[in-house]
């Protein structure tokens, strides 16, 4: 197909889904509607595409800069489809524009016959849980110091068994597409150095951590810390990430047992944004019953991080996780049009961290089983944000406006001030007000860009 012909027929399509309800929701989202392909054996006309959509001029910091255009020049000896970990962890390698199609559930936790892994077969043989338990109990081993000696080394080398398993690096110049429900499963997405990747269109499920680390020092109990994130950006510039769906699966936390008195955390983050990574747009996103969801900063340290970390987040959902939705430093995030369904799992939404700079505009937020306005934000040596239009119902209260700011400020000292230091100007969807925020979101997540 000429370009010419690709451009018409995309003004065709766009034509025709604005003259319905559906049309609307479609183009406030960045959605498209599924088109009928006459290649059931591999991706179609629609999936070919999208794979070479870049992101649209001025849709949020990812078009920054030299923008977002992933895998769009990619030659046909780089495009592939993606069957199995194997397949996938040689697809994504390179510099060269590449487009990587994804079909089916692909597990880390399988070899590329099927035969199923357990973390049994990742374990260092120095290494079992029965071990680590008896040795780092803290009646035995204390709380003063964090565990080492033999068996912690067994864990370390068992973590890195894993990691060679289960972290796939993406190559810089890539699209990642996941054709139809396509599914990664025990894998972690690691977008380090990685300039100008684009991922759509994937469930992401419980990319869980075999072997945790007990470290009796963090907090006043002590706390179990896993590795692993679903999608993990890192030293990388120009990045999108729209249309996908992050979960623990049937596997979360909330199944976990306790050991030492605290829960067996097995899950890291769902999408983080670190290490000096800058100008990424997460779009149209959801994000279900997850704990830690998105960490933009790396840590505390005045350093490298500053003036980096832009992000913007528009159209998301943020369903039922327990905190940080996004947890921000140093960075300026744009956080507008985005749904948040809070209930019983909770600790906050937004933090606010050392030197960030949110800028929270019209989003919708639902709030039950008792939790109150002034939790929505919480303080991590932040100092300032802009919140302004939010919208929602606390209870089984009326809905109408909120004003998160205020509600903190009364409930907590010091205040935060109302002024985060900028204003947005990348932005190619004029902000919905907050009422309407949930229709916008509708056709958020996986499954709903008709790729197949």
């Amino acid at each position: 197909m000429r370009m010419r012909d690709s451009v018409v027929g995309r003004r065709r399509i766009r034509r025709a889904a604005a003259g319905s309800a559906l049309g609307v929701l479609l183009l406030l989202t960045g959605a498209s509607p599924a088109v009928a392909t006459g290649d059931p054996s591999g991706p179609g006309w629609w999936a070919q595409q999208l794979a070479r959509q870049p992101l649209a001029a001025n849709d949020g910091w990812a078009a920054a800069g030299a923008g977002t255009t992933g895998g769009s020049a990619a030659d046909d000896a780089h495009v592939f489809v993606a069957r199995n970990r194997d397949e996938l962890a040689a697809a994504l390698t390179g510099a060269e524009p590449k487009i990587v199609f994804v079909e089916g559930v692909v597990d880390g936790l399988k070899t590329a016959d099927g035969a199923a892994l357990t973390c049994a077969d990742l374990a260092d043989p120095g290494y079992t849980l029965e071990s680590y338990l008896a040795a780092y109990d803290p009646a035995v081993w204390g709380r003063a110091t964090d565990p080492s000696g033999p068996i912690e080394q067994a864990r370390v080398r068992s973590v890195a068994n894993q990691r060679a398993r289960t972290e796939l690096k993406v190559g810089p110049n890539t699209t990642v597409l996941g054709l139809g429900n396509a599914t990664l499963r025990h894998l972690t997405l690691m977008i380090d150095g990685g300039n100008n990747v684009i991922v759509r269109n994937l469930n992401f499920e419980d990319a869980a951590d075999c072997f945790p680390r007990w470290r009796p020092t963090d907090g006043a109990e002590g706390n179990w810390n896993s590795e692993y994130d679903l999608v993990s950006v890192r030293r990388s510039t120009n990045v999108w990430i729209d249309h996908n769906t992050f979960s623990d699966g049937d596997n979360p936390d909330s199944n976990q047992p306790v050991y030492f008195g605290r829960p067996w955390q097995v899950h890291d983050g769902a999408c983080d944004i670190t290490h000096t990574s800058d100008l990424v747009t997460v779009s149209a996103n959801v994000f279900t019953h997850h704990d830690k969801t998105m960490l933009i900063g790396s840590s505390d340290t005045v350093g490298p991080d500053v003036g980096k970390l832009r992000t913007t987040l528009r159209h998301n959902v943020f369903d039922g996780v327990g905190q940080r939705a996004p947890r921000v430093r140093f960075g300026q995030v744009d956080v507008y049009n985005n749904t948040f369904r809070v209930a019983e799992f909770y600790d906050y939404s937004v933090g606010l961290g050392i030197q960030s700079a949110v800028y929270l505009e019209n989003n919708h937020f639902t709030l039950t089983d008792g939790i109150t306005a002034d939790r929505v934000l919480k303080d991590w040596k932040g100092t300032a944000v802009t919140e302004r239009g939010s919208f929602g119902r606390v209870g089984t209260g009326r809905p109408g406006p909120l004003n998160l700011l205020a509600a903190y400020n009364t409930a907590n000292d010091p205040d935060f001030g109302a002024d985060a230091g900028w204003t947005p100007t990348l932005r190619a969807y004029q902000p919905l007000p907050g009422w309407a925020v949930p229709l916008a979101t509708l056709l958020s997540g996986a499954g709903r860009l008709g790729a197949r």
